[in-house]
């Protein structure tokens, strides 16, 4: 990478944190307070009557897939957002036509999104702190799957914004698609406890490598092969971030 599209690459990545972090109040505490109530609710009202899954207390059992569905919505919107809204006022046209590759504008966008999807899980970790005693078995693990899904969603957050014609349309992926998958993820049970084909079904869902891959950074237990899971993590970047390059690369939804 030359001087000059590092410079670029830099410009656009502060541009992007900056603007997340210029509104802060809404883009970093919400995701805070709203798993602040998951805590309460699922983890000491509910969880105290389930008693333990896989071996720890259901408290313990669902932070892992607690701070990993922040990561997913955190990095989805924020480059969804972000994208639509530079395409919106059109002034994504001056990236363009810009000396710069079409990987340091993916690049850029997607490293705003990871940005913002670790400080939420940071944010997300502290509050569970107040809840459970956080005990990491394999930090390797744990990073990994944490950038290789922000990585992942804010990419797919890109993809879905070159497509989008209204702000509805950022809207519907998130409702339809990835609220459905997270909620069916095993973020709140384990897959051993559904029927022998209900575990082949939901290992379908690429969101359960997620959530698996780091509970086993978290706990050392996974309902899935973490060796799949770190392959399927890989593969699904590699596919998205391929089709967000075809995409800007030939201006699909942006040039007229």
């Amino acid at each position: 990478m030359n001087s000059l599209s590092f410079t670029a690459l830099r410009t656009l990545w502060i541009k992007e944190c900056t603007r997340f972090m210029r509104i802060w109040v809404q883009t970093l505490v919400p995701p805070a307070i709203t798993m602040t109530l998951y805590f309460i609710i699922f983890g000491n009202l509910i969880g105290s009557r389930i008693g333990q899954m896989d071996g720890v207390s259901y408290m313990e059992f669902i932070v892992p897939g607690l701070i990993m569905m922040s990561v997913i919505t955190n990095a989805y919107s924020n480059v969804s957002s972000s994208f639509f809204s530079a395409k919106f006022q059109r002034n994504v046209e001056e990236l363009l036509v810009a000396p710069v590759s079409s990987w340091i504008i993916i690049l850029g966008f997607v490293g705003g999104g990871v940005a913002r999807a670790l400080l939420v899980g940071i944010l997300v970790t502290l509050v569970s702190a107040f809840f459970v005693d956080i005990n990491i078995h394999n930090p390797l693990m744990l990073i990994l799957t944490l950038l290789l899904t922000a990585t992942l969603f804010s990419a797919a957050g890109l993809v879905n914004a070159v497509f989008a014609k209204t702000f509805d349309d950022i809207s519907m992926v998130p409702t339809f698609v990835l609220t459905p998958l997270t909620y069916l993820g095993g973020v709140f049970y384990s897959l051993s406890l559904l029927p022998e084909f209900w575990q082949w079904v939901s290992k379908a869902n690429p969101v359960v490598y997620m959530v698996n891959g780091f509970r086993y950074g978290f706990l050392g237990a996974s309902d899935v092969g973490i060796g799949t899971a770190l392959s399927v993590l890989i593969g699904f970047n590699l596919l998205v971030f391929a089709t967000a390059w075809h995409l800007i690369n030939k201006g699909v939804g942006i040039r007229s």
